[in-house]
């Protein structure tokens, strides 16, 4: 078991920045880089180097003085909300170690720069090798993508369940599994998780995450548990098996939404269909349809019948077999698409100034999902205050 005591001090004598020193200085077992140090490191953040992009600033791959290779997360200074993500990101991931996540070797906090240093991951993230187009995509056999689904679902039963307090990620999707070069998952990005004491059964935050991965309770009443991250690994789950996004907008209307079209195939006792056709049907047959299974679980609407993690595990990995009669329906984005029309027509008699804050965080995200929708970037992240 991990436990969290936030009690020792950063071991450097890098200068700091003023408005976090107090914060930093209370946390344990990190290694405090200099701004110099990491810049010989990416040869002056050459773009040449740079591996990545995302809400909070830009990635590079560079080369530590004592040989290592790192993934150095540059947060942008512009960004007063990266500061908390980074001081959360620090907090949660200094204290904790397992095979299923990245490990933080460090960061600088000189000046004005808030920069990371993680260990460097060869293959990039899901998203990018197995679901992007690009020049990353790579081609995942039915072994090795059952091997990132339990590794996965192991790195979750750990932040979950042997942590203390355990610890709710609020992102997980494609892009923030990392693969090795052995192709061995690792839970990323941890700059909106949220320390789940074990006296409290939820806690009411803002909403903070991923259209397409989001548990509807939490983004309409910015209710979060930890069965807020099973719903979207459960998403994610299907991805991997199908080889494609939660959402494609190319697509006919009846396939757009791969939750929807899951549970379409499902009725149908046509679960298979839904295998990616890549595998040209190398594949375990009965191992890929109790995923999909597994899946439908993990994303039913009621939070009560999602299945812990630890549960996920064994069914992944058949020490536990999957009950057929426990699936409902899931949450399905179309949920969402008609909560927006009626949202809109209450908006004419709407009087913000009176209005609860979980019915003002509904509006606000049912209007991003609307223009998310516009733009077809339904993977965009969502952080409201």
């Amino acid at each position: 078991m991990t436990c969290f005591p936030f009690c020792s001090k950063v071991t450097s004598s890098a200068r700091h920045d003023p408005e976090i020193d107090e914060d930093i200085s209370g946390i344990h077992n990190v290694k405090l880089y200099t701004y110099k140090q990491l810049r010989n490191a990416t040869e002056d953040f050459c773009l040449a180097n740079k591996i990545g992009e995302g809400g909070f600033g830009s990635v590079y791959k560079g080369r530590l003085k004592d040989g290592k290779f790192a993934a150095i997360k540059v947060l942008s200074a512009e960004s007063r909300q990266g500061v908390k993500e980074f001081l959360t990101e620090i907090n949660v991931i200094s204290e904790i170690e397992h095979e299923n996540l990245v490990k933080l070797y460090g960061c600088c906090v000189e000046k004005n720069n808030r920069i990371l240093v993680y260990n460097y991951l060869e293959n990039n993230s899901l998203s990018q090798t197995l679901l992007g187009g690009g020049h990353n995509r790579m081609y995942f056999d039915w072994k090795t993508r059952s091997r990132i689904c339990i590794g996965v679902a192991r790195g979750l039963a750990f932040l979950h369940e042997e942590v203390r307090p355990h610890i709710v990620h609020r992102d997980i999707k494609a892009s923030n599994i990392l693969l090795d070069k052995d192709l061995t998952p690792k839970i990323s990005d941890f700059g909106l998780a949220k320390l789940i004491p074990a006296n409290m059964t939820h806690v009411s935050t803002r909403v903070a995450g991923t259209i397409g991965y989001l548990a509807p309770e939490y983004a309409i009443g910015g209710r979060l548990t930890r069965k807020a991250d099973i719903y979207s690994f459960g998403v994610l789950l299907v991805e991997i098996v199908s080889g494609r996004c939660n959402t494609n907008s190319h697509l006919p209307i009846e396939e757009q939404f791969l939750l929807e079209r899951t549970w379409d195939l499902y009725e149908r006792k046509e679960l298979i269909g839904l295998v990616d056709t890549s595998l040209n049907g190398e594949f375990d047959a009965e191992q890929a349809s109790n995923f999909l299974k597994i899946g439908l679980l993990c994303t039913q609407e009621s939070p009560k019948l999602r299945p812990s993690m630890s549960s996920v595990v064994k069914m992944l990995t058949g020490r536990m077999d999957v009950d057929d009669s426990k699936i409902t329906k899931p949450a399905l984005i179309s949920d969402f698409m008609d909560l927006k029309v009626r949202r809109k027509q209450e908006s004419s008699t709407y009087n913000t100034s009176s209005a609860s804050e979980n019915q003002d965080t509904t509006w606000r995200f049912t209007a991003q999902y609307d223009q998310t929708m516009q733009t077809s970037s339904v993977n965009s992240a969502l952080s409201f205050d």
